[in-house]
């Protein structure tokens, strides 16, 4: 046997040996002759933890004593070679160990190898944290290292809990818990109701109608006009509007026919390609135009986007219902409603004046107002078809565009349609409590430019821009709101799948007679899980129906937790306590047994 074979043979550490002795003592020479220093150079504290590679070690639990150093740290190490260094590890039981190591610095480099008698050489530092980093368990249940402790937060991800929600604000309300109920729980109760009913106003029918049932590949119309009379003086040809419902991809859009209109000129119908490439939330936006004899004579139809009870501005401010009554009730429509619709409007024309349009319809009964305070310019395109023959010049139609925007929120202004044929003093139309820079932007809209000078869209913007902030802050406190309904709505599927799941373990007909599936083992749980959720009785025998108490229960079933339960047995003659996170994994056990029995059919 070699020499050195033999020296590492004696040098082997015997883990099963009560004690332990050096195989030389401190201070002594080593075989080769290299003196050996009983101090332990601070160089070794730059090397790698050690670590016991055998799990029966019992020198699992080593504390290292680390001596005082005493060097300079400046001075070269190359080529040194510290020989082997007695050490003096402790454990739990009061036991000493005492090792010898060696150290070989290389370089100008900290110490890069560890050699620990009897088990081998350990790598350098960054090598040997790397390969801890990697072995680290975080779910196990012993004392985790270290350097698990320091590690930077990407180095470790814990993997997401779909069952943890966290209210996301803002919160403006604060109330005690016994001020809250179960709708906390849900969409608030005006949210869901106007869901609700645009829902139903997009799937209504007509039953019974004279109506084409199809135009082009458009079925189910439902007329959208409140009146039967439709005077011609906007488009020149009476005009009707229809909801229907596309046979292409299932959704709803809106028709707009022009009643006895025949196609002249092809390169009319065309201009609609302009206007389909506009996408602004202040337009409602056009997808086509066609023209067809299902309704008895040649119609022109403008398909367009179908916003579900809206009204239009006139019947929303100025109709037998209106919002906002008449000057001889004193109320009239607030001026930061005002300065909403303005801003609305005006990045509306910006974006239909960059694209080389003009909107030509700025009225009260063609401006669609979907929600509160949210308006759309509607039916912009169609004069561009209708009048395609009477060209007139684009800056010409975009001034006048300005103009009727003036005059639209004197109208409003002034709480009455009529003062839309005063062209005259217009300005004295509106009333004194609204402020004095309102009112200057709206007379900077009614003046008509003298000479060579133009009005800009982008003049007015500027000349509002305190008022497109505030009204841009209240749009994000809109969707902040939004947002936070929308959070309380996250995952709300997952206590339907939970119920689902119990629906098709519990009492099963086809193993009614069964004895193993129902009343043994995971099964018999979920049966009695099932009455202690859904079937409680109180004190005299009466049902509780506590709705609160089921989503708490369907909760923790989802996440699994380590909360126990006690579950009686009809007969009130056995009692099992049993954790949610057994429940949980008993119902993932039968119904991957019911998925097995069906895909073997």
């Amino acid at each position: 046997m070699p020499q050195t074979q033999a020296d590492s043979l004696k040098k082997r550490l015997n883990v099963d040996s009560p004690t332990f002795t050096p195989s030389s003592l401190a201070g002594g020479s080593s075989r080769s002759g290299t003196p050996k220093n009983s101090a332990i150079s601070p160089k070794a504290a730059g090397a790698a933890p050690f670590t016991p590679k055998a799990p029966a070690s019992p020198m699992s639990d080593w504390v290292y004593v680390e001596p005082s150093p005493d060097y300079d740290r400046d001075q070269s190490t190359a080529g040194v070679d510290y020989g082997p260094t007695n050490l003096s590890f402790f454990d739990d039981d009061g036991n000493t160990w005492d090792v010898d190591l060696t150290f070989e610095i290389q370089g100008d480099q900290s110490a890069t190898g560890l050699y620990l008698e009897g088990q081998g050489s350990i790598s350098g530092a960054a090598t040997a944290v790397e390969h801890q980093q990697s072995q680290v368990n975080p779910y196990a249940t012993e004392t985790l290292p270290s350097a698990y402790y320091h590690r930077g937060q990407a180095s470790y991800a814990q993997p997401l809990q779909y069952h943890l929600y966290a209210p996301i604000g803002p919160h403006r309300e604060n109330l005690l818990p016994h001020q809250r109920n179960v709708h906390d729980f849900f969409v608030p109760d005006n949210i869901r109701e106007e869901m609700q009913r645009e829902a139903e106003a997009s799937l209504q029918v007509l039953p019974n109608s004279t109506l084409p049932t199809q135009v082009e590949h458009f079925h189910s119309l439902v007329p959208l006009d409140t009146v039967n009379q439709k005077s011609t003086a906007m488009f020149g040809y009476p005009s009707w509007i229809y909801k229907a419902t596309s046979a292409k991809d299932g959704k709803v859009y809106a028709l707009r026919r022009l009643e006895g209109y025949r196609l002249t000129n092809e390169k009319s119908i065309r201009c609609v390609q302009a206007w389909k490439r506009i996408n602004n939330a202040g337009i409602v936006t056009v997808h086509d135009a066609f023209t067809t004899g299902t309704f008895g004579d040649r119609s022109l139809i403008f398909v367009t986007d179908y916003h579900p009870l809206s009204k239009t501005m006139y019947e929303h401010h100025f109709g037998p219902v209106a919002r906002y009554t008449g000057r001889s009730s004193g109320q009239f429509i607030a001026e930061s409603v005002l300065w909403g619709y303005m801003v609305q409007i005006a990045s509306a024309l910006k974006t239909i004046f960059e694209s080389g349009l003009s909107a030509r319809m700025i009225d009260p009964s063609k401006l669609l107002v979907t929600s509160k305070n949210r308006v759309r310019l509607n039916a912009c395109s169609v004069l561009d078809v209708v009048q395609f023959d009477n060209q007139r010049s684009l800056a010409e139609l975009q001034q006048e565009d300005m103009l009727r925007f003036g005059r639209l929120i004197v109208s409003l202004a002034a709480n009455n349609p009529a003062v839309l044929q005063a062209l005259p003093n217009l300005m004295d139309h509106i009333p004194p409590t609204y402020s004095s820079g309102f009112k200057d932007c709206v007379n900077w809209l009614l003046q008509i430019p003298q000479g060579q000078a133009v009005k800009t869209i982008d003049s007015f913007i500027q000349g509002i821009s305190s008022q497109v902030m505030a009204t841009y802050d209240s749009a994000l406190h809109e969707n902040d709101n939004y947002h936070s309904e929308l959070s309380r709505e996250l995952e709300n599927g997952r206590i339907v799948r939970l119920l689902s799941k119990l629906g098709l373990i519990n009492e099963r007909p086809e193993f009614e007679h069964d004895r193993s599936w129902s009343e043994t083992g995971d099964r018999y749980l979920l049966k009695l899980f099932r009455d202690y959720v859904f079937h409680q009785v109180d004190a005299q025998g009466n049902p509780v129906v506590d709705l609160a108490h089921i989503l708490s229960c369907m909760a923790k079933l989802d996440a699994g937790v380590d909360e126990r339960l006690s579950l009686v047995s009809r007969d009130e003659q056995n009692c099992l306590v049993v954790s949610y996170r057994e429940l949980k994994r008993a119902v993932e056990a039968a119904f991957q047994d019911l998925v097995r029995a069906s895909r073997r059919m």
